[in-house]
């Protein structure tokens, strides 16, 4: 069964065309042929934009899954975790904590990621770090739990 995906990239240079942006070739690359890209959009770093974007995909069942890129770090314009976190139902913890793992071990400066996961009725949301190559890293990371969580969350999984 093909999981409907939104993607969204958050950068200021990317919206205003200042430079190109690498992130969502990436995320539908990694994801592959079980999901179907149903949206993307790149915003600037803006957390109304953001939770209009998140809230709007969510409540109309539009898609099961939601990927962001950027805005996730110490600099006062990643406002990404916190937009996310408060539109959320509920957070996934476990999901950012293991990109966090996995990527500190490729680069230290990973544990300064302030990433969330998390769940708005029925959509998974889950913050990317900004760079291509991060969030093929952090892809290839959760890859292999998200089609169950997709299950999960539509209740498709049968007990036993």
């Amino acid at each position: 069964m093909s999981h409907r995906v939104a993607l969204i990239v958050l950068s200021d240079r990317a919206a205003a065309s200042i430079r190109p942006d690498g992130c969502i070739a990436v995320m539908k690359e990694r994801l592959g042929a079980g999901y179907e890209i149903a949206h993307t959009r790149i915003l600037p770093d803006d957390p109304a934009a953001l939770q209009a974007e998140l809230i709007d995909l969510c409540d109309r069942g539009i898609v099961d899954l939601i990927l962001t890129s950027g805005g996730t770090g110490l600099s006062p314009r990643d406002r990404t975790p916190q937009a996310t976190a408060a539109i959320l139902d509920y957070e996934v913890p476990g999901i950012p904590q293991a990109i966090r793992s996995a990527s500190q071990r490729i680069v230290p400066t990973a544990m300064l990621s302030r990433a969330v996961a998390g769940v708005r009725h029925r959509t998974l949301i889950v913050n990317l770090p900004g760079s291509p190559k991060a969030v093929a890293e952090s892809l290839d990371t959760v890859l292999a739990v998200l089609p169950h969580a997709l299950e999960l969350l539509a209740d498709r999984v049968l007990d036993g």
